[in-house]
């Protein structure tokens, strides 16, 4: 098993990044969807947790079949997900990943959002070694080029509602205000011979989803800084029906039957997403009529 820690911080406070968190999700899942991948959800609902106290837990299948290596995709198949099930009680979350033809996959990510620049090396109980601490600049780590994007560039980037930005080579050790989150990354294959590839291969990508989900939450902090938590859920809802359809149509495998949301928005909540700026659901209606049944068909 390889573990690593990661530690991303944002000129953020960690109870805007509350609000932020829920909308960068719902955004990007949405943009990173077509052309035979995306992220379906199948279950989002309020749960408590004898711990941890109220908060959701949210099921997505994922499907990566276009992102794998070569050497992967021989024994892949054609239809694959990855299985996602994550417990958000905020401010620390559990995140567990699995394949279901493939039961020695696992992947556990135990995040945890604190008021400071990185520095707390005991955040979870134990220290993880040097050596496997990665510290994450949103401002100038590379990411894939194909996600670059101008608009979401931290060295261009400048909030109207907050008057952040840009932010500058040393940023992490003076702006105020700063968070950061931290992961602890558990990633296991054990699979003779495929084991080291396939680790360090999941290890890369979890390190540019980190870095793109980020960067990200801090260039679209117009967008949703100033929202409810009741305001952003309603937009979460309309961008994962969006998702899924846009999943659905892109994959043609089979969707879940089971319904994502229990209730319908009401002119209310249509309001509060056309304030947003969000985009209208396929099929032109902002509103959906009567309860919203997402994958009722063939995800």
């Amino acid at each position: 098993m390889l573990v690593k820690e990661y530690r991303i911080c944002m000129p953020l406070t960690v109870d805007e990044y509350k609000i932020g968190q829920l909308y960068m999700i719902s955004k990007h899942s949405c943009e990173q969807s077509g052309s035979g991948e995306g992220v379906e959800v199948v279950r989002n609902e309020a749960d408590t947790h004898p711990q941890h106290g109220p908060g959701q837990v949210t099921e997505k299948r994922i499907y990566l079949s276009s992102k794998l290596p070569a050497w992967a995709k021989a024994f892949a198949p054609r239809f694959f997900y990855v299985t996602e099930k994550a417990w958000n009680f905020y401010p620390y979350t559990i995140t567990e990943y699995s394949l279901s033809f493939l039961p020695k996959f696992s992947v556990r990510i135990e995040t945890r959002f604190e008021n400071n620049n990185g520095s707390n090396d005991n955040i979870f109980g134990t220290p993880t070694p040097a050596e496997h601490v990665s510290f994450l600049d949103i401002l100038s780590d590379p990411i894939p080029e194909k996600h670059y994007k101008e608009s979401e560039d931290l060295s261009r980037w400048q909030s109207r509602k907050t008057q952040r930005g840009p932010l500058e080579e040393g940023w992490r050790e003076d702006h105020q205000p700063i968070m950061c989150s931290y992961k602890k990354v558990h990633c296991s294959f054990e699979v003779y011979g495929l084991q080291t590839k396939t680790e360090d291969f999941i290890h890369k990508n979890i390190r540019d989803i980190l870095l793109i989900g980020h960067r990200q939450a801090v260039a679209w902090v117009d967008e949703w800084h100033g929202l409810s938590l009741e305001e952003v859920r309603q937009y979460e809802k309309m961008m994962q029906q969006k998702t899924n359809i846009k999943v659905k149509q892109s994959t043609g495998a089979p969707t879940s039957s089971a319904p994502v949301y229990s209730r319908s928005m009401s002119v209310t909540d249509e309001r509060t997403l056309k304030k947003m700026g969000a985009p209208e659901p396929s099929g032109g209606s902002t509103v959906p009529q009567g309860p919203v049944r997402l994958n009722s068909s063939s995800e």
